[in-house]
């Protein structure tokens, strides 16, 4: 069966790709050829290329949305925020609260047509686990995570036994989580003998096509695909693959994009930028979506920086900030400010999370004054890929030198800038990171020590106790009690300043139906398609 994969160029790693992904991409071209008379498209933007075909390693946002479609977990996190079944039908829990036993569904096939089994899981989750696999979520698992996994089992075909050394009542969300991959389930054919990743073998309603780098991405509709009942709900719920194929188009420019759609090229837009807007709205060609998100973007400051190691000039620098008009600004009007990791999404933001930092220029050169601070250089770093990014770096800068405080723009590639956040090699950074369904993963994103982890900005004893604590606990009050906490120690040490939190807005062509953004902020093709010209 020839390939369908066009990878482009013809070094070994390409040429390594294109025989990995052959025998998949085969299935899926004999999918579409069944159909071929009357395939149906949906053609969806990215604004960026994914990074790897791996659930949970090599990865971004974008990575995680498409092979969304593609691989599954034993949970998934509803719309609501809470988790629900998945691959699993349901699950109990030990007494102690470290043995988590779950039944899985039956009918589930994986691409390759072979049966989900309880040997699968164990297969997947102890790869997972591997160092060598670089998963985004190991850490979480390791001694300083929300608890170490040390068994994982199937007694019998349709049940996996996971254990832990202590009780984790953040497994399920974690196992959730689209940063983890939704720790997908992978058929053991999906890498090579000798370890060497090959490409996802899922059970998802769609499967890897063609993939043609830096141009686009083919997902495949997965016939055999068996759903879960009902609606569609969250990362759960019926997913239905309502056209035969998808195709995730990389159009980096947002000008492109939406002018792409108008003319009819492109279908979806999820993750408009507010910019396009006055160039769609009104359009009877287009429909408009906005979704309230539970990401934030931020400004981070690095403690290990001799400058910025006193707090006395972090908190200078925030209360320099009127978040509320920088929001304004740089989402035109659609977002919501926030200084806090908790985001406005949660049900743990109260009127104690909502309070804007006020804006107190003669605090700021007093605090400026005693930490040190003489008027040197601070190397803000950002990119054009998000023009928010951009735009926020720019009023930042004009906003702390009515204090005397200098920023010098540093603008990179998006790769470059993603490259230095991993490193911790920056002054000041602007930044985002993407939804996570529960503030002590937020919280998580900032706190820890920057020796063993440069990511980090928040190297504090007590905070890591703080978070410890939310993390061991499922008792709401006592959680809302210590993110309250974190809250008041974030904001008077300053490792980072939060700006907002965004709203989601999505744009689809006119004859598209099915499509709804939700907070997670990802882009699920699944229950998505085309109108007839009478139904419309």
């Amino acid at each position: 069966m020839k390939p369908i994969v066009s990878m482009g160029g013809c070094s070994p790693p390409v040429r390594r790709a294109r025989r990995a992904l052959g025998w998949i991409a085969g299935l899926a071209a004999l999918a579409a050829t069944q159909g071929a008379a009357a395939e149906t498209l949906l053609r969806a933007r990215l604004a960026s290329d994914i990074l790897s075909t791996e659930p949970g390693g090599r990865r971004d946002g974008n990575t995680d949305d498409v092979l969304a479609h593609v691989v599954e977990g034993l949970v998934a996190y509803r719309e609501n925020g809470e988790v629900g079944p998945m691959l699993a039908k349901s699950w109990t829990i030990s007494p102690d609260r470290r043995t988590y036993t779950f039944r899985l569904r039956t009918g589930v096939t994986f691409h390759n047509g072979q049966p989900l089994t309880a040997a699968d899981v164990v297969w997947s989750i102890k790869r997972y686990l591997q160092p060598s696999t670089h998963w985004r979520c190991a850490s979480e698992f390791g001694p300083q995570g929300i608890g170490r996994i040390i068994g994982v089992a199937g007694p019998d075909p349709r049940t996996v036994v996971l254990t832990l050394d202590r009780p984790a009542p953040l497994l399920l969300q974690t196992l959730a989580r689209p940063d983890c991959g939704q720790t997908g389930v992978l058929h053991p054919s999906s890498v090579g003998p000798d370890g060497t990743w090959r490409a996802p073998i899922g059970t998802g309603p769609f499967m890897i096509g063609a993939w043609k780098r830096n141009q686009y991405i083919d997902l495949v509709r997965f016939p055999r695909y068996a759903s879960l009942p009902g609606p569609r709900d969250g990362d759960g719920g019926g997913k239905h693959a309502l056209v035969d194929r998808v195709r995730f188009i990389v159009i980096p420019d947002s000008s492109a994009a939406r002018a792409a759609l108008l003319r009819g090229s492109l279908d979806v837009i999820d993750s408009l930028s507010p910019t396009e807007l006055g160039g769609v709205v009104g359009d009877r060609r287009v429909r408009l979506q906005y979704a309230a998100t539970g990401d934030f973007w931020l400004l981070m400051l690095q403690t290990r920086d001799p400058l910025l190691a006193d707090a006395r000039l972090r908190r200078a620098i925030a209360l320099t900030i009127d978040s509320a008009a920088l929001t304004k600004a740089v989402t035109w009007g659609t977002s919501r400010p926030d200084n806090s990791p908790v985001p406005s999404t949660s049900s743990y933001w109260t009127p104690f999370q909502a309070r804007l930092r006020k804006v107190d220029l003669a605090e700021a050169r007093r605090l400026a004054r005693a930490a040190g601070y003489r008027g040197q250089a601070i190397r803000l770093t950002t990119n054009r890929r998000f023009p928010q990014m951009f735009d926020a770096a720019i009023l930042i800068q004009a906003m702390a030198r009515r204090a005397g405080i200098r920023f010098t723009i540093d603008t990179v590639d998006w790769a470059n800038e993603v490259q230095r956040y991993s490193a911790g090699d920056y002054q000041g950074l602007v930044f985002s990171f993407s939804v996570r369904m529960d503030p002590a993963m937020d919280f998580d994103l900032l706190i820890g020590d920057k020796t063993k982890d440069p990511r980090k900005v928040w190297a504090s004893p007590a905070a890591q106790a703080l978070l410890d604590q939310a993390s061991r606990s499922d008792d709401p009050v006592t959680r809302q009690a210590v993110f309250d906490a974190l809250q008041r120690d974030f904001l008077q040490e300053t490792p980072a300043v939060v700006l907002f939190n965004a709203t989601r807005i999505s744009a689809t062509r006119a004859n598209v139906v099915g499509f709804k953004e939700w907070p997670a902020a990802q882009q699920r093709l699944w229950g998505v398609g085309f109108c007839g010209a009478r139904s419309c």
